[in-house]
């Protein structure tokens, strides 16, 4: 059990499209490369679960929480330590629901919901949606307080709904916690440590015994290190046996794990303590930020950095100097046989940008520029750049600075030309989102951007590839909320981001539904800048955008906004594309009475329609086109008469302006 271990799985072997719109594909920034790379997401798309699932280690209290948790309507707060595992153990309770049965997990949402109050995603639950609150990191009697006004309001729409809801509480908070939250309280214990371990080895398919866990050192790291540090301390061994470097047995692979997990920040304390000059220092870092790329690359990084912080180059020839060969060697860097530079110790890189980011505080916007450009050297593969992104966004978000990481999303972005989309950008926003602490301020800062003024056409494609790629299995409806502004905007790259947003919604109704309401309310809100959103709207209600079977309340919703406009060139298509797909499927003949109903017998609608239709079937005469036509025209005929008659029954009146158009 592990309280951050959560990574993105994904099966495809190759680029996949399935769908209309564009394609992007990053060679070596694939869905996976959070695996690759190590970083903790946030993601709790069913994949993930899964996977940690089969690590996962259930604690004392968790089956009182599962039973409780059962019930439709339910609410389950956990009260655990930190360190025991307790947010990976709410995942777990809420997976289980579907394991079991009690929910469908293709009907259902698994969402985590933000932290803080976000007005524009409003929660919205459905029967058996399953919801994470994880308010674990609030440290304040005020911010507490707050945040269980804001609960007690979620717990009342869950238990209408028959949802389920598991919020992880702050520990050290008791005293705070409002008298009507006790009932829905579970305290859990701490999985055994050593459990956790084993079961991380089992899946990594490390062959050992029981016996070789059984020293004193590891017991004191089981029993006193939280769960994402065993978890890591597991995937050093696996990455020691991969690396071929530590010996070709188990004990000496848990060997070099557990020094690299006690010991290595010490070492590198002592190391820069004696490295007093800014070359060697500048060197140390460089490594350990470029490690496993060129020893030529990191060669210019290195000067590269030293000309950011502004140190002064010697004045004597290089001939002169310290060969790199030496100073390399003097700081313990191999140079493996492909000129790939490395430590000779076990996650020492790691440990030193550790160091230099805990400890030289003043540094870090010189790092932040240094990065920016060195992460772009031509010497550097796909690969080598988003694993200097990701080292940098990682201490970068340790040290509580996200706006680092996203500075550099947008000068990344904004420097592409052309129609690519920056692969280090991607890889830095996509880290934001998935962190623990700071997803939710890349997702508010995301909202911002694509609210705002101007953006380049590199951020707006970089925006969209995350909201595809991550809000979308993480957070659909805020994916969709930030499309949307960005479909709206006008050139190429907004283009790109209509045509994800549509392949977002049209895979899920409830989606499709909140799209159609969003651009609904747009066009009578703003009726003077309703133009672009009314472009999206007609475009989201065609026939091949539809989802399958067709949600015909929700299209008569929108076809009943578009329909309300003066007739537009926007009509011509959406009719079409439906005559079309009448002619070719008549289980969808429901399409014409229900677009006629929609204009609610509005005689200049009526008419445009049946224009549409006449035009239609003149491009191509088949007896198909002339039946679908004539019937479409039946309810025409049938809904003008519907308001001839009630005229008359009215009495005839004044002209609207609508029929004068």
């Amino acid at each position: 059990m592990t309280e951050q271990d959560r990574v993105t799985v994904n099966d495809a072997r190759g680029p996949v499209n399935n769908g209309v719109g564009p394609q992007y594909v990053f060679y070596g920034v694939g869905a996976d490369w959070m695996v690759r790379k190590g970083v903790e997401s946030l993601r709790i798309a069913r994949e993930d679960r899964v996977r940690l699932a089969d690590r996962f280690i259930p604690p004392l209290g968790y089956r009182v929480a599962a039973d409780r948790l059962e019930k439709p309507g339910s609410v389950v707060l956990l009260e655990a330590p930190p360190g025991s595992g307790r947010r990976a153990a709410a995942i777990m309770l809420l997976h289980g629901l579907g394991e079991d049965g009690i929910v469908d997990e293709e009907e259902t949402r698994f969402e985590e919901l933000p932290a803080t109050d976000q007005d524009e995603d409003p929660l919205a639950p459905g029967e058996g949606d399953r919801f994470l609150l994880d308010i674990s990191g609030i440290a304040d009697e005020e911010a507490y307080v707050k945040a269980q006004h804001r609960l007690a309001v979620r717990r009342s729409q869950v238990q209408e709904a028959g949802a389920h809801l598991v919020v992880v509480l702050p520990s050290g908070m008791e005293h705070a916690r409002a008298p009507d939250l006790e009932p829905h309280t579970v305290t859990l214990g701490r999985p055994r440590g050593v459990a956790v371990v084993t079961r991380y080895l089992r899946m990594d398919r490390m062959v050992f015994s029981p016996a070789d866990l059984r020293s004193a050192d590891l017991q004191r790291l089981c029993d006193r290190s939280p769960m994402r540090e065993l978890a890591r301390l597991a995937g050093l061994v696996r990455v020691a046996r991969d690396s071929g470097r530590y010996g070709a047995g188990f004990a000496g692979w848990l060997d070099q794990a557990m020094h690299a997990v006690a010991d290595r920040a010490g070492e590198v304390g002592r190391q820069v303590t004696t490295v007093r000059s800014a070359p060697e220092r500048a060197l140390l870092l460089t490594t350990a930020v470029f490690e496993e790329a060129r020893a030529d690359t990191v060669y210019e990084a290195w000067h590269g950095l030293m000309r950011t912080v502004r140190h002064q180059e010697e004045t004597t020839t290089e001939l002169a100097r310290t060969d790199f060969g030496e100073r390399l060697a003097a700081l313990g860097i191999e140079r493996d046989p492909d000129g790939r530079l490395r430590f000779e110790r076990l996650a020492y890189a790691d440990a030193v940008r550790t160091y230099f980011w805990t400890n030289f505080p003043g540094m870090r916007d010189d790092l932040r520029d240094w990065i920016g450009h060195a992460a772009g050297l031509r010497g550097l593969t796909t690969d080598d750049r988003v694993n200097v992104v990701v080292r940098f966004g990682e201490r970068s978000l340790a040290v509580g600075r996200p706006d680092h990481l996203f500075d550099l999303v947008v000068r990344w972005a904004g420097s592409v030309t052309g129609t690519s989309c920056d692969p280090r950008a991607v890889a830095a926003l996509e880290l934001g989102l998935s962190h623990e602490r700071y997803g939710g301020w890349f997702r508010r800062r995301m909202y911002e951007c694509v609210r705002s003024g101007p953006a380049s056409d590199g951020l707006v494609r970089v925006l969209t590839v995350a909201c595809l790629q991550s809000l979308g299995a993480t957070h659909p409806e805020q994916a969709v909320v930030r499309l949307h502004y960005l479909a709206v905007r006008k050139g190429e790259a907004a283009r790109e981001a209509r045509e994800a947003l549509f392949g977002l919604v049209g895979r899920d109704r409830r989606l499709y539904r909140l799209l159609i309401d969003r651009l609904r309310d747009r066009t009578r809100r703003e009726p003077r800048r309703a133009e672009p959103h009314l472009n999206v709207l007609a475009e989201l209600l065609r026939s091949d955008r539809a989802p399958d079977p067709p949600p015909w309340p929700d299209l008569f919703l929108g076809w009943e906004a578009v329909f309300s406009q003066p007739p537009t060139e926007l009509w011509s298509p959406l009719v079409s594309s439906w005559l079309n797909t009448v002619a070719s499927d008549s289980t969808r003949e429901m399409a014409l009475d229900v677009m006629v109903g929609a204009t609610h017998g509005r005689t200049a609608a009526l008419h445009r329609l049946y224009t549409i239709a006449y035009d239609w079937t003149r491009l191509a005469r088949h007896s198909s086109r002339a039946a679908v036509a004539a019937l479409f025209w039946h309810h025409i005929d049938h809904a003008q008469y519907a308001r001839t008659k009630s005229t008359e029954r009215a009495g005839a009146g004044p002209r609207t302006t609508e029929e004068e158009r």
